[in-house]
């Protein structure tokens, strides 16, 4: 199983409602120039309330035995797996992704379930045939 991928891979778009009020105590942030911009603001927020929760999460994922980070199936990993005669459950905290060229006949032949907090990418075939076995 492979851990590469581009940066666009790395991201995900997320939308958030802010009241008026927190929204110009951050455009004035910005504006005084402690951060270059909304996002710049929100994402420092974010990893200081992630970095506060730090050990809550390591032992969470350590409990819950999920992969940390990028995991990316491709087809000829899926077909070793189906060809030993094993199937892999999916538990991935950040991107889980499947190839492309891997059929949902494939995928149901080789994938027992899928939890993924994150991402997760596959085409919509597969992720159709995987739907019942996502958390």
């Amino acid at each position: 199983m492979s851990m590469a991928g581009t940066e666009a891979e790395k991201t995900e778009k997320i939308t958030i409602n802010l009241g008026l009020v927190d929204l110009g105590q951050i455009d004035l942030l910005v504006q005084e120039g402690f951060y270059a911009n909304r996002t710049d603001f929100i994402r420092t927020a974010i990893r200081g309330q992630l970095g506060a929760r730090a050990s809550a999460v390591d032992q969470t994922v350590a409990r819950r035995t999920l992969v940390l980070g990028t995991r990316h199936y491709s087809r000829r990993d899926l077909e070793d797996i189906r060809d030993a005669g094993e199937t892999v459950d999916i538990r991935v905290l950040g991107l889980a992704s499947i190839a492309d060229d891997v059929s949902p006949t494939l995928a149901l032949a080789t994938i027992g379930s899928v939890e993924v907090l994150g991402a997760f990418r596959a085409s919509a075939a597969v992720k159709a045939a995987l739907a019942p076995r996502t958390a």
